[in-house]
C-alpha cells in the first residue's frame, strides 16, 4: 500500500469512527438511556469542514510563464473537526482536529502537514465577572493594531495563542484582560513568548454623564520575548530580547455622531534587510528602530444617510512572534503575526475588481540590488458616503435608490536616510527619518461608486464604477507598470418567487497598462433557497504586457446545496495566479486548474 492510500485510509477511519459514535448515541440506546444521552448531546456542538482540490493538467498552468507548482500530489485536502462541550453554565471545553492528507492545498503554509492531529484545545471557566481560559484562545486588543489572534481557513491563517488568559470585570464599567502564551506554529508552538494586558473603561458611566454622550477608553500592553542568535559576532550592540508595544485609545459617540482614535508605540527592534527575494531575509545588528501606528475614525450616521472618514499611519509595525517570519515573500500567509493590519480599502465581490488589490505596507524593510530602498510604512485615508433616496422621490422612484461613494488614497512614508548612495551590502549602518504627514508618494487610490436600484417586486440591479491607480512597480516584486484603470459592473437579479432567482453579472476592466483590457461575467440560477448553480468567466481579450494572462479564459462552473447548517459546493475551473484577499488580508496563489469540493456542517 502506497503512502497516499495509507493517509486516506487513516482519515476515512477517523471520520467513520466519529460518525459511528454519534449515530450510536442517537439511535442505539434504550428509551431510558436515550433521554440521558440526548441531554448530553444537547451540550455538545460539532462543526466539520472539508476542502478538497483535484488539480488537473492544463496548458495554461504548465506554460513556462506560469511554472507548475502543484507537485506530484494532484489531490489535496484540508479537514477541520471542531468539538465544543458545555458541562454547565460555568465550565466548557473543546478541541479542533485537523487533517491535511495526502497534502495541504496549494499555496497554503507548509507548517500544516499532518495526516491527523489535535491542532487546538481549551478548557474554560466563566462566571458573570470572571473568564479563565487554559489552552488555545483567540484575542483582540482594541482594533488589532497591537494584538489580534485569529483564524481564517480560506487564507490558511491561524494565530491562536496557547497559554492562559484571564478576563475580569472589576465593575460593570471596568474590564481587565491579562494573558500569556505562545502562538500556534502549525501543530507546534512558536519560540517567542507573548505577554498581554488590556483594560476597557466606560468613563461616561463612572462620572454620570452618559446622557451627554458615551465616552470609553482603553489601554493595552503586549510584549514579545524571543532569543536572538547573533550573526555578526563582532557586533557589540545590545539586541533586544523583549520588544514592547503600548496602545491607548478613546471612543466617543453622541446621538448620530461617533469618533475613535488609537495610538500605538513599539519599542526598538532589529531591521529586516532583503537584497533579492531569492536571498531571503537578514537582520541588521548595527541599528534598531522604533515603530508606531495611528488610527482615527470619525463619522455621522442616521436613517438613510452615512458619512465616515478613516485615517491611518503605520511605521515599522510588522510584528511576529519569530522575527524570521517577517519577510512577506517567505511567509505569504502571515503565520505568527501578532497584530492585525488589513488594507483599509473597499472590498469587492467581482473578479475584475480584484485584479489590482492593495496590501498593507507596515514596514520596516530595506531592499534593493544596488541602491537601498527603504520601505518604512504607509499613510492613507478613506472617505465613505452613503445615501438612500426615499421611496416616491424623483431619484428614489417607487422602491427607493441606494448610493454609496467610497474613496481611498494610500502612499508610502516619505523617508530621508543618511548617505543615499551607500551600496546595499554596506547598508547595516543606514538610518532614516520619516515625515509624519506627507501624502505625495502615492501607491494606490480608488474611487468606487455603487448604485442599488429596485425596479419592481422581482427585478433589482447594482451598478458599480471603479477608477483606480496601482503602483505595481512598488507594491509587487519586479519591474512593472504603474496601472491606471477603470472597471464597470452591471449586476441584475430577477426573483421568480419560492426562492427561485436568476442573476446576470457583466464586467469590464479598461486600462492601457499592464494586462490591458478584460471582460467578465457570471450567470447564476437558484432553483430554490437550497440549490443553485453558476458559471462565470474572465477574459483578457487583447495583447498585453503580461503574456501569461493574454487571451486566456479564467472560467468556473459549479453548484451549491444548503440545508440547515450544512452546505455542499462543487466547482470546476481555472484560477488566475496573483493575490487572493479576504477582509483586506491577502496571500499569493499560483495559477491552477481543477475540481474543488467544499463541505461544511454543524450540529
Amino acid at each position: 500500500m502506497n503512502l497516499s492510500k495509507l493517509k486516506f485510509k487513516i482519515l476515512k477511519k477517523t471520520i467513520s469512527t466519529i460518525i459511528f459514535i454519534y449515530s450510536s448515541l442517537i439511535f442505539g440506546q434504550e428509551p431510558n438511556q436515550s433521554t440521558l444521552f440526548s441531554s448530553l448531546l444537547d451540550k455538545l456542538s460539532v462543526n466539520f469542514e472539508s476542502n478538497s482540490q483535484w488539480y488537473l493538467n492544463d496548458s495554461y498552468v504548465d506554460n513556462p510563464e506560469n511554472p507548475n507548482q502543484i507537485g506530484e500530489e494532484k489531490l489535496r485536502t484540508t479537514n477541520y473537526l471542531r468539538l465544543d462541550y458545555s458541562f454547565d453554565d460555568r465550565f466548557s471545553a473543546g478541541l479542533q482536529l485537523e487533517s491535511y492528507t495526502p497534502e495541504n492545498l496549494l499555496n497554503m503554509s507548509k507548517l500544516y502537514d499532518k495526516d491527523l492531529g489535535i491542532a487546538t484545545y481549551y478548557l474554560q471557566y466563566q462566571t458573570k465577572s470572571l473568564n479563565l481560559t487554559l489552552g488555545h484562545f483567540y484575542e483582540q486588543f482594541g482594533s488589532g493594531l497591537i494584538l489580534r489572534s485569529w483564524e481564517d481557513r480560506f487564507l490558511g491563517i491561524n494565530t491562536a495563542i496557547r497559554g492562559i488568559r484571564l478576563k475580569f470585570n472589576l465593575t460593570d464599567d471596568i474590564s481587565l484582560t491579562t494573558l500569556y502564551g505562545r502562538q500556534r506554529k502549525g501543530f507546534e508552538i512558536s519560540k517567542g513568548d507573548i505577554f498581554g494586558f488590556n483594560s476597557e473603561v466606560n468613563i461616561s458611566n463612572i462620572f454620570n454623564f452618559s446622557n451627554q454622550g458615551n465616552l470609553t477608553a482603553g489601554l493595552s500592553y503586549v510584549g514579545k520575548k524571543e532569543n536572538y542568535e547573533r550573526i555578526q559576532n563582532e557586533s557589540e550592540m545590545d539586541i533586544p530580547e523583549l520588544v514592547n508595544a503600548f496602545s491607548s485609545r478613546i471612543n466617543f459617540d453622541y446621538k448620530n455622531f461617533y469618533t475613535n482614535i488609537e495610538y500605538v508605540t513599539k519599542s526598538k527592534d532589529l531591521r529586516l534587510n532583503v537584497r533579492t527575494p531569492a536571498d531571503g531575509p537578514s537582520f541588521s545588528e548595527s541599528k534598531t528602530f522604533k515603530g508606531n501606528a495611528l488610527l482615527w475614525t470619525v463619522g455621522y450616521s442616521q436613517k438613510g444617510f452615512g458619512l465616515s472618514y478613516n485615517f491611518r499611519r503605520l511605521e515599522n509595525m510588522r510584528w511576529f512572534s519569530e522575527r524570521s517570519y517577517g519577510y512577506p515573500v517567505s511567509n505569504p500567509t502571515n503565520q505568527l503575526s501578532i497584530n492585525y493590519l488589513p488594507a483599509l480599502v473597499k472590498q469587492h465581490d467581482y473578479s475584475l475588481a480584484n485584479i489590482y488589490l492593495y496590501q498593507t505596507l507596515p514596514g520596516l524593510i530595506i531592499e534593493s540590488q544596488d541602491i537601498p530602498i527603504i520601505k518604512a510604512g504607509e499613510i492613507g485615508q478613506v472617505v465613505d458616503f452613503f445615501y438612500n433616496f426615499k421611496k416616491g422621490s424623483l431619484i428614489g422612484g417607487k422602491y427607493g435608490t441606494k448610493v454609496n461613494l467610497n474613496m481611498s488614497y494610500w502612499a508610502k512614508l516619505e523617508t530621508q536616510y543618511d548617505n543615499p548612495d551607500t551600496p546595499f551590502g554596506a547598508s547595516d549602518d543606514l538610518t532614516y527619518e520619516s515625515e509624519f504627514l506627507n501624502f505625495k508618494n502615492k501607491l494606490y487610490s480608488d474611487l468606487n461608486l455603487e448604485i442599488r436600484k429596485k425596479w419592481n417586486r422581482k427585478l433589482s440591479s447594482i451598478f458599480t464604477y471603479i477608477n483606480l491607480f496601482y503602483d505595481k512597480s512598488y507594491l509587487e516584486t519586479g519591474i512593472f507598470d504603474k496601472v491606471r484603470a477603470w472597471i464597470g459592473v452591471i449586476d441584475n437579479t430577477y426573483k421568480f418567487g419560492s426562492g427561485k432567482s436568476f442573476r446576470l453579472e457583466l464586467q469590464h476592466l479598461s486600462t492601457n497598462d499592464d494586462a490591458r483590457n478584460w471582460v467578465g461575467g457570471t450567470a447564476e440560477f437558484f432553483f430554490n433557497s437550497k440549490f443553485g448553480l453558476y458559471i462565470n468567466d474572465s477574459y483578457n481579450y487583447e495583447e498585453s504586457n503580461v503574456p501569461a494572462d493574454t487571451k486566456v479564459h479564467f472560467y468556473n462552473t459549479g453548484f451549491s446545496y444548503a440545508k440547515g447548517a450544512s452546505r455542499l459546493s462543487i466547482n470546476y475551473g481555472r484560477q488566475r495566479g496573483g493575490l487572493l484577499c479576504v477582509g483586506g488580508i491577502c496571500r499569493q496563489v499560483s495559477p491552477n486548474t481543477g475540481l474543488t469540493l467544499n463541505i461544511t456542517t454543524s450540529f
